[in-house]
């Protein structure tokens, strides 16, 4: 698979203002845009979930830190290198920026309803891997998920969008099923669907399968909770 290649395909797609290199200054290599990060001092993944952890504890305690966001807000102006990648649910009350206390640039979000990824969603995820050098990537599903309710209804959707996001969650729904029902059914499918939406972001995707093969993407799957705030590993029995 030629990465290369790629990223010139989605510079030209993009525009002239994701690729434009300086008039002056040609002894820098094109090829230096492939990665805008830089490959020393990277931090672990293990190191990584730790912040993230710590930034939800002060989150639930309601002790954010402070931050100079007009400063902050200039210096992104000249790029971004957020080491972690979030996908979750769209729903209002679950914003990966305040649960983990984290600020601008520090966070690729992408969110769709019940945390699942479509073609769109995917390629997203792959250009925060592949251009942005984002080493970490948190599947974050939540308690009293409503896309998954309506899945474990399995009643038909009103419209052929709502039903498309119901259809990629209807396996997570057969899987807690053989064990549990009821209420119990939709906390077993929400934990399911996690695991489901993590499965299926590798296995749409090379670029994710190569980094994730290569030791240099580690997924964490976990769940917030509504009522405490608290985001929950998931994935420590699997690993």
């Amino acid at each position: 698979m030629n990465f290369l290649l790629r990223t010139i395909v989605i510079a030209a797609l993009i525009g002239p203002g994701y690729a434009q290199q300086p008039t002056v200054a040609p002894a820098r290599p094109v090829a230096t845009t492939h990665h805008v990060v830089s490959p020393q001092a990277a931090p672990s993944a293990a190191a990584l979930w730790a912040d993230l952890a710590e930034g939800n504890r002060r989150f639930m305690a309601g002790k954010p830190r402070a931050r100079q966001l007009v400063s902050l807000r200039n210096s992104l102006a000249k790029g971004q290198q957020p080491k972690v990648i979030v996908l979750a649910c769209s729903d209002s009350r679950v914003a990966p920026e305040l649960i983990f206390d984290k600020s601008l640039g520090e966070l690729f979000v992408v969110r769709s309803a019940g945390n699942v990824a479509d073609a769109l969603g995917v390629g997203s995820i792959e250009y925060a891997v592949e251009h942005l050098g984002s080493s970490v990537l948190v599947v974050l599903g939540h308690s009293k998920c409503g896309a998954v309710t309506a899945a474990c209804s399995r009643e038909k959707m009103p419209t052929p969008n709502l039903q498309a996001i119901v259809d990629k969650i209807d396996p997570a729904v057969a899987a807690a099923a053989k064990s549990a029902e009821g209420d119990a059914l939709i906390e077993a499918a929400i934990k399911q669907n996690v695991h489901q939406s993590a499965r299926d972001l590798l296995a749409a995707s090379e670029v994710l399968r190569h980094f994730a093969d290569q030791g240099k993407l580690t997924v964490f799957e976990a769940e917030y909770q509504l009522e405490t705030g608290a985001v929950i590993r998931l994935d420590r029995a699997q690993n």
